[in-house]
């Protein structure tokens, strides 16, 4: 089978399992999702494969796959790591980066702003998407990026979550617009230190509301 239709049974899969679509701990039958994708059962178990490499399914020989679950000693542990790539990332941006990108990340701060008030989640996480990209993009460390996207494509289904935690919306722009003012300053020191809080309030925000993301 094509490398293309493996891809686009791969895509169909993750997309489901970041929007919580599949959830944790849930079965999946390969007959099924290859008639639902319309490909043969052989591309997707290799579509399968691909993202039991991403730590998102696991496959068990004449079992099938299941998706991942994460327990909260895990999460916590996955973002303590982030927290530390994530420091070093806004060191190197508020070193690098350019004030074309600062504009942008003006003008995405705004628009985070008008969106997190009208209670917009969706385009807001678009947006806070966007806003940290430009940054990663700043820090001139793909490695690290790499890393950190890792992490967090593994977590998503449980950040989607998390800003509807009560007080955490107001939490979050103003963790955001800390970290822009670090980035304006070029302040090594400070911005790491916005970054690093940013991660860790979510550790501690998913520590404390753990049986409601998951």
């Amino acid at each position: 089978m094509s490398t293309t239709q493996t891809r686009i049974a791969y895509e169909f899969i993750k997309r489901r399992i970041l929007n919580g679509v599949f959830k944790p701990s849930q079965k999946l039958t390969e007959n099924k999702l290859a008639e639902e994708i319309n490909v043969s059962r052989n591309t997707v178990k290799k579509a399968l494969m691909m993202l039991e490499k991403e730590n998102l399914v696991y496959v068990e020989t004449n079992k099938g796959a299941t998706i991942k679950s994460f327990t909260l000693e895990e999460m916590l542990n996955y973002l303590e790591v982030r927290e530390v790539l994530e420091g070093l990332i806004g060191r190197k941006a508020a070193l690098n980066i350019t004030d074309h990108q600062l504009l942008q990340l003006e003008e995405l701060y705004n628009e985070m702003s008008t969106l997190i008030k009208q209670n917009s989640f969706d385009e807001y996480s678009k947006k806070n998407r966007m806003f940290h990209q430009i940054i990663y993009e700043a820090s001139e460390n793909p490695e690290a990026v790499k890393m950190i996207n890792t992490i967090k494509t593994q977590l998503n289904r449980y950040y989607f979550r998390t800003i509807l935690v009560p007080g955490r919306k107001e939490q979050s722009i103003k963790e955001h617009g800390a970290i822009l003012k670090s980035l304006q300053s070029r302040d090594p020191v400070k911005c790491e230190e916005a970054v690093k809080k940013h991660v860790m309030n979510l550790r501690e925000l998913i520590q404390g509301n753990y049986n409601y993301l998951v």
